[in-house]
């Protein structure tokens, strides 16, 4: 469990075949890549929706222990913060979609965005072999924090701290 915990669930299908990801795609320093995904309700939600907000984008699926175990910290973490400008998304790679998502969404009050990503999303983040894989944009939408594995919710805390104060 221990090692579940640290390194989280593997997540095949994300590195071979489909869409080619930019050289630089998921690196600290690089800029997001924009996508357009389907939340739980079949809306149309961009990156670019969230334009000038530091934005946590959280790759899980309702399957995976260890991405479970970071949600009630995320749901806290956006009611502390959304008002100073926090956004946390959710890019569920379940292959059930919204059929499975949604309803966990509701048990659980998830106070963020839930979306839909496919194996396509997450190649446009340089491929995601593990969740949860999370990452932290600052206003202008760079990477410059990444995590696989579960991430404590005081580094968190202390990673988006100073990109709120600015």
């Amino acid at each position: 469990m221990a090692f579940l915990l640290a390194f989280g669930c593997a997540h095949p299908g994300t590195e071979k075949g489909g869409a080619q990801a930019p050289a630089a795609a998921g690196d600290i320093g690089s800029q997001a890549a924009e996508f357009e995904l389907a939340d739980v309700a079949g809306t149309k939600v961009h990156l670019s929706d969230f334009k000038g907000k530091v934005v946590i984008l959280d790759f899980w699926a309702t399957w995976c222990g260890p991405c479970r175990v970071e949600i009630p910290e995320f749901v806290k973490l956006q009611d502390k913060y959304r008002d100073k400008g926090l956004a946390i998304v959710g890019l569920s790679l379940d292959a059930e979609g919204a059929s499975v998502v949604r309803p966990f969404a509701k048990e659980h009050d998830i106070n963020y965005t839930m979306l839909l990503a496919t194996d396509d999303t997450a190649r446009l983040y340089g491929g995601i072999v593990g969740i949860p894989t999370t990452f932290i944009l600052d206003r202008q939408g760079r990477i410059v924090k990444k995590f696989v594995g579960v991430v404590p919710p005081e580094t968190l805390e202390q990673a988006i701290q100073p990109l709120l104060a600015s």
